[in-house]
Order: C-alpha cells, then structure tokens, then sequence
C-alpha cells in the first residue's frame, strides 16, 4: 500500500512550478479546496482522508492535505495530473 500526500497548491492556478505548482497551467484551477481534491481522488478510484489543519511546507496558511492511499505502482505525477483532470471537470 502506497500513500500519498497531495496538497492543493500542486493545482493552484495563481502559483508558479517555483512556489508548488505541478500540473500545467491549463490544468489549474484558481482557489482549490481539499474538499475538490478529496473528490477528484474518490473519482479516480482511491481512498482519501482529508487533514484541515496540514501546511504545505512553501506556504503560511493551512489550507490541508489530502492522504490518497493506492495499491498500485503508478507514480505520483500521474495521480496528480489526473486528480488535476477531475477537478477541471468537478468545477464546469
């Protein structure tokens, strides 16, 4: 069992690949809530647990983590750019 930590900065439209951004622009979204996340990864297949009070280490304010628990062997770039796919869709 893999687990992984995302962060909604990885999808943060208004930051740079410098400040945590790891999805491509046209994949960011602006303000992405742990809530969104939560979703995205439940809709790809895995389990997620949220953590409201978690910081991403290049910011000040906690805006949480999601913990995304897998068994397979994909890396956590396509987790990402696929939790990045869904929220696209979530939010039209």
């Amino acid at each position: 069992m893999v687990e992984n930590v995302i962060y909604p900065a990885y999808f943060d439209a208004e930051l740079s690949r410098s400040d945590g951004r790891r999805v491509p622009k046209d994949l960011a979204v602006e303000e992405p809530t742990v809530d969104e996340l939560a979703k995205a990864v439940q809709q790809i297949g895995y389990d997620a647990t949220i953590e409201r009070d978690a910081t991403y280490s290049r910011e000040y304010e906690a805006r949480g983590r999601v913990l995304v628990n897998r068994s397979d062997d994909s890396s956590k770039n396509d987790l990402v750019q696929a939790v990045a796919a869904y929220i696209g869709i979530l939010r039209e």
